[in-house]
């Protein structure tokens, strides 16, 4: 079973190494008798779930997207009929290309509060070698 350090454990839910403490200390995540100590995956996958749901339950929008990133808009670039947004979602950047008139009625700008809704018919998973 993959285990995963506290800070890389943080980095993957997009939290802070104190929060994984806190969350650990709650009982909320295990850890192995490791020194230091270690999450196990499966475990740290189940707290990914229960975070991306709360996120949804806390949302007032129903979509037939799974893929969704609640972040701050870090980048506003409008030129001609397009416009390139870029989103800040935890680790993840992700950048929208939209036309220009659907940013202005978005009303997008630095630190507006969005979420980016990503349907893709491929999607590429990779995984570190061993």
């Amino acid at each position: 079973m993959q285990t995963y350090r506290i800070a890389r454990a943080a980095r993957l839910l997009g939290v802070s190494d104190d929060t994984v403490r806190r969350w650990i200390d709650h009982g909320l995540l295990p850890v192995t008798d490791a020194v230091p100590a270690e999450i196990p995956g499966d475990a740290l996958a189940a707290r990914a779930v229960a975070l991306a749901e709360e996120a949804k339950a806390a949302d007032d929008l129903l979509s037939s997207a799974r893929n969704r990133f609640v972040g701050i808009v870090t980048r506003v670039q409008i030129e001609g009929l397009m416009a390139q947004v870029d989103l800040q979602a935890g680790p993840h950047r992700v950048v929208s290309l939209m036309s220009a008139e659907a940013a202005r009625e978005l009303q997008l700008e630095v630190g507006s509060l969005a979420t980016a809704s990503v349907k893709a018919t491929q999607v590429v998973v990779e995984v570190p070698k061993v």
